[in-house]
């Protein structure tokens, strides 16, 4: 595990550690934000994503160290499908939080590609941007071979060491002499005197990246959200498999999870249930936005959907402020993770930027709502 005391605090900036963050106030560990810019029902792409803006403003003004989206296709209740797009938007409504990917699904995506991207990214936003990176298509199989066209539409997965591999030297600048690529330079990047490049992690919701982030000495995000019972395996896996790199000198391990609080535990209830059962009908195919608290309250169960939704609301920390933040400090205990970041699935995009307040305040993080400053 890395030393939290020996952190430099990160608020952004060429010279700040790009990776380790610093707890605010109480919080066991540095606390950081999931956005899928998810559509309620009743709502539009454009209100989602304003509501992104709005939760990176209330992020960097209490003390939460990064604002990640997520890629995700062909889904009407989710509006993140073009996360360069978006974290360029909230590079100019922010000045400090670190921004970035959480993740880019690489299969998706030529590497020099994604390499000119977040190179531009960090030119617009030095020292501010990650390139989080996982190896799902994030939708299904039909949308992933229209994104990657003829000739890339039968990759494996298995693909991805070597995509990775061909995107960190893109990045650098270092493809040694006689390869194919040694004379392409992703711009912007080394070629233009560049002095820094955006951080690389692996993400995953299984023990593959967990493995290959560990030997290759990278920061690690495990998806808890949506993958509950594989956290500690995967962790374990990449503590014990770690290098150490010119990255990292200790692993630092990140765990994503659910959480959502409001002023009493019925009105948490209701939002998540509205979230569970967007993910219910999300296994089923059934793609839509997310639907409201009272349609969740009023829709009829089966006895397999109620165990499915029951699981679900099990793995998201929700209440009141109090009881969420009993619940973070519980798994960031259970699991030594060194950051956690917070995703928020509800209907209402209020809920969501009300829950980010309301936790930072459980945890006596410093500043306020950045829409009274």
């Amino acid at each position: 595990m890395s030393d939290r005391a020996d952190s430099t605090e990160t608020t952004g900036g060429a010279g700040a550690d790009e990776i380790r963050g610093t707890a605010h106030g109480h919080a066991p560990a540095p606390l950081s934000v999931l956005d899928l810019a998810f559509v309620g029902a009743g709502s539009t792409a454009h209100g989602a994503l304003r509501t992104s803006v709005e939760i990176a403003r209330l992020a960097e003004a209490r003390g939460y160290h990064r604002h990640w989206v997520a890629e995700h296709h062909s889904h009407p209740g989710v509006a993140s499908s073009s996360p360069a797009v978006i974290l360029a938007h909230l590079a100019a409504h922010t000045s400090r939080i670190r921004l970035g990917s959480g993740g880019i699904m690489l299969p998706n995506h030529a590497p020099l590609a994604i390499a000119e991207q977040f190179g531009t990214l960090e030119a617009f936003a030095p020292g501010r941007i990650d390139l989080g990176l996982g190896r799902a298509p994030g939708t299904d199989g039909q949308t992933a071979a229209a994104l990657r066209g003829p000739g890339r539409r039968e990759e494996s997965v298995d693909e991805f060491p070597r995509q990775l591999a061909e995107l960190i030297r893109f990045l650098d600048d270092d493809f040694p002499d006689g390869h194919p690529y040694a004379r392409v330079r992703a711009v912007p990047g080394p070629a233009q005197g560049a002095t820094g490049r955006p951080p690389v992690w692996l993400l995953g919701s299984s023990g593959f990246s967990a493995s290959l982030a560990g030997q290759l000495g990278l920061p690690f995000a495990y998806a808890h959200h949506f993958s509950a019972p594989g956290t500690l395996p995967a962790l374990d896996r990449y503590r014990r498999s770690f290098r150490p790199s010119a990255v990292l000198d200790a692993p630092y391990a990140m765990v994503a999870t659910g959480a959502l609080a409001a002023d009493t535990a019925e009105e948490a209830r209701a939002q998540v249930l509205a979230g569970a059962l967007w993910g219910l009908r999300l296994r089923t195919g059934k793609l839509g936005p997310v639907p409201t608290p009272e349609e969740a309250a009023a829709y009829a169960y089966s006895p397999m959907e109620r165990e499915i939704v029951d699981e679900r609301l099990s793995s998201v920390v929700h209440g009141t402020p109090d009881e969420v933040r009993k619940g973070l400090d519980a798994l960031a205990e259970l699991t030594g993770a060194d950051e956690l970041m917070l995703t928020s699935n509800a209907h209402s995009g209020e809920a969501r930027l009300r829950s980010y307040g309301l936790i930072a305040d459980a945890y006596g993080m410093p500043g306020e709502d950045p829409a009274r400053l």
